[in-house]
């Protein structure tokens, strides 16, 4: 056993092949080109089969990262695309999105082993491999794979508020048991953070398409367009609508602001108004987003997660010259994911670090011209944890724009509480629920963004799965 562990320690790494940075700045397709088959059965065996499975551990859905890999390693593509399914409904979607650097990747043995030679090399690269084996599997299939027999209709109904990742895994799973669904989306499309917040060059939209395209051959029904708290209710889904269980899956897409001078000017754009408005069709968009956007020259993007490096790469993409994002504090403060801004300066994106906006500037015309900033020292940690920003006397500088972006975070939308009796939820509208989902209000569950607040799409599907067990439970609890 210690011979064969050592056997697969000594494999390298396998590269993953991905668009050199002059080309795909021109281009929205996926930076990453994907592993071929030889590649992906060699990277699959440098899983040392670890009995206890960190990397399952650190999963949020629980994937058998290990069972996966041993059918992959074998030449079972399918076999290891279906060990995936077994517990995500999303695989290929995670595998691109997934910080799995601090996930499974950051608990996988293989990255901190000691190896006889005192080399290191880095974990398997597990996100990479999940997208390639369930992209092979749909590709075989000619889309998602479909059950053998569809389940006997239950005659249970069930309203799902929001099309996004847990929205969706509660659709696919209650559909599955024969629950009959409808979910409501404000979006023109379903998908909602996958469609409207991801950009393509991250992930391709085909994969949303070919997913929904699953759910209604299911018998999903999807109406989109519709805001729920507005246009219809929760209450008069249970009441006049008929429908026996509501899932709560909203999300948190309201664009925070910095509340700084100058933010309602011309040129000024809320993070998610910019990446839509660069990223896709004007028919995807809502009416007041279908004007596209003008020509850009210098562009400054506030804030320093993922969503800013979607930003300033998205401006990189639609020509801009002189890309900037602004963070108030250092790199090792952000948030975000290291390859995301690895990938950023090589398209050319510059960063200001320790810097804070202090004022948005336009000229007479009411257009943005520059953005204020300050320079930042770092103090004792705030109650996050992190090192506080402090500012410098005297530093002020200037930074010419002509379009600025806001993205410094989400919250959840207040509407649904508001609008719902018996529904409690905190300051932030974030929606109080137990440890499977259930909200306050009989018959509603809620999971994703809007209970947590802005967080990861596997956090989200985690809680959609949890959420549709709770649901179908409840259901089962209704016949008696």
């Amino acid at each position: 056993m210690t011979h064969q562990v050592h056997r697969r320690l000594a494999i390298g790494v396998q590269p993953v092949a991905k668009q050199d940075p002059e080309e795909r700045k021109r281009n929205f397709e996926e930076t990453y080109l994907g592993f071929d088959i030889n590649s992906a059965k060699i990277e699959a065996s440098r899983c040392i089969q670890c009995p206890s499975a960190p990397c399952q551990e650190a999963c949020p859905v629980s994937n058998d990262i290990p069972g996966a890999f041993a059918l992959l390693e074998e030449g079972d593509i399918l076999g290891a695309a279906s060990k995936f399914r077994e517990t995500s409904n999303l695989p290929e979607m995670c595998g691109r999105l997934c910080p799995q650097e601090s996930l499974c990747e950051g608990a996988c043995v293989v990255g901190f082993a000691i190896r006889p030679d005192g080399r290191s090399e880095p974990p398997v690269t597990i996100g990479k491999l999940e997208a390639f084996c369930t992209d092979f599997q749909r590709k075989e299939l000619a889309g998602y794979p479909l059950p053998r027999y569809m389940p006997e209709p239950t005659g249970r109904r069930v309203g799902i508020i929001g099309a996004g990742p847990a929205g969706l895994a509660v659709a696919e799973n209650l559909a599955l048991k024969g629950h009959a669904c409808t979910v409501f989306e404000l979006w023109p499309e379903p998908g909602g953070v996958l469609v409207y917040g991801i950009p393509n060059f991250k992930m391709r939209k085909d994969i949303v398409d070919e997913y929904i395209a699953y759910l209604e051959a299911l018998g999903v029904e999807i109406r989109c367009n519709v805001y729920v708290g507005k246009d219809i209710t929760i209450d008069k889904m249970l009441t006049s609508e008929g429908y026996d269980a509501v899932f709560l899956g909203t999300g948190a897409g309201v664009g925070n602001v910095m509340g700084i001078e100058g933010e309602e000017l011309e040129g000024v754009h809320k993070a998610t108004d910019f990446l839509v408005r660069g990223n896709l069709q004007p028919d995807q968009l809502p009416e007041h987003l279908r004007e596209p956007l003008p020509k850009l020259a210098n562009v400054v993007v506030i804030g320093g997660g993922d969503t800013s490096m979607d930003c300033v790469r998205t401006a990189i993409r639609l020509g801009a010259e002189n890309v900037s994002c602004v963070y108030r504090r250092t790199e090792a403060e952000m948030l975000g994911r290291e390859e995301e801004r690895k990938h950023a300066r090589e398209e050319g994106v510059k960063f200001e670090m320790l810097t804070l906006p202090t004022r948005i500037i336009g000229d007479e015309n009411g257009r943005v011209v520059s953005v204020e900033c300050q320079r930042m020292e770092l103090g004792e940690p705030d109650e996050s944890g992190r090192r506080r920003p402090i500012p410098i006397e005297g530093s002020e500088f200037i930074i010419p724009a002509d379009t600025v972006v806001i993205a410094i975070g989400y919250g959840a939308d207040p509407i649904v509480p508001q609008t719902t009796q018996g529904l409690k939820s905190d300051r932030k509208a974030l929606i109080q629920v137990d440890d499977t989902g259930r909200t306050t209000r009989p018959g509603v569950f809620a999971g994703g963004d809007n209970v947590n607040g802005a967080d990861l799409v596997v956090t989200a599907l985690a809680d959609g799965r949890r959420a549709a067990d709770a649901i179908d439970a409840y259901l089962d609890s209704l016949r008696g």
